[in-house]
């Protein structure tokens, strides 16, 4: 099957980016595509009798074209509420590349679609030397930026940005959520990401306190994604 994968990566931590990569996946399967998600690191997770288990993996795995093992979807479940690779050293566990490529690949063969989330930012550390972008690097993936609309957002887009770029990736679109929403000029704050960030703006979301993704999937413009409608 000929699959492409998406990358959601974010300005920061708490912009949004598994709404908005559930909305993405929910909006894909629309047209008929064959969605899954993979959510390849998750630290904060909670102990269930099934074993570790985390939020933002339970909502990719809802929003799959179809059902998925846990393992799967979120290969590496960590329980310390803190960046990847210190809740790794605090579990005493190694981070790697190659289980991930697994559980990608598994998705990928089955899909015409595969949505990554990322943790955190752009480059939060998985070990001493790799970051997740490193993993969207060694998977070849195509980036989504979700941009959170509060104070600093022109420089955290346009940094983030800039090192896609120079890791040699496409950023083929931005969301902008408003987790502010007092946050003064947003029209003109819009207007610079969108004449800087050279990538189509896919939805602009308002602040509310409903973050479920089949809210959003309505606002986001797949279109210009490219993707080929399956749907007959």
């Amino acid at each position: 099957m000929n699959t492409r994968g998406l990358f959601v990566t974010g300005t920061d931590t708490g912009v949004g980016k598994t709404m908005v990569a559930g909305a993405l996946m929910l909006r894909l399967r629309e047209t008929g595509l064959q969605v899954a998600g993979l959510k390849p690191v998750a630290a904060g997770c909670r102990n269930t009798d099934d074993g570790l288990r985390n939020d933002d993996a339970e909502l990719l795995a809802r929003c799959a074209s179809r059902a998925w093992p846990h393992a799967t979807v979120n290969p590496d479940a960590l329980a310390p509420a803190i960046a990847p690779h210190l809740a790794a050293a605090e579990a005493g566990v190694t981070l790697e590349l190659t289980p991930l490529r697994t559980a990608y690949a598994e998705l990928a063969a089955a899909s015409n679609v595969v949505v990554v989330e990322g943790a955190g930012g752009w480059l939060v550390p998985l070990d001493e030397h790799l970051t997740l972008a490193d993993l969207a690097v060694d998977l070849d993936l195509d980036v989504i930026l979700v941009v959170g609309l509060r104070l600093g957002c022109l420089n955290h887009a346009l940094l983030t940005a800039d090192s896609i770029t120079r890791h040699g990736l496409r950023l083929v679109g931005w969301v902008a959520n408003t987790i502010d929403p007092d946050l003064e000029h947003i029209p003109g704050q819009l207007a610079t990401l969108a004449a800087r960030l050279d990538a189509p703006c896919l939805g602009i979301l308002p602040h509310t306190a409903n973050t479920r993704p089949e809210t959003f999937a309505p606002q986001l413009d797949t279109a210009q994604l490219g993707f080929q409608s399956s749907a007959t």
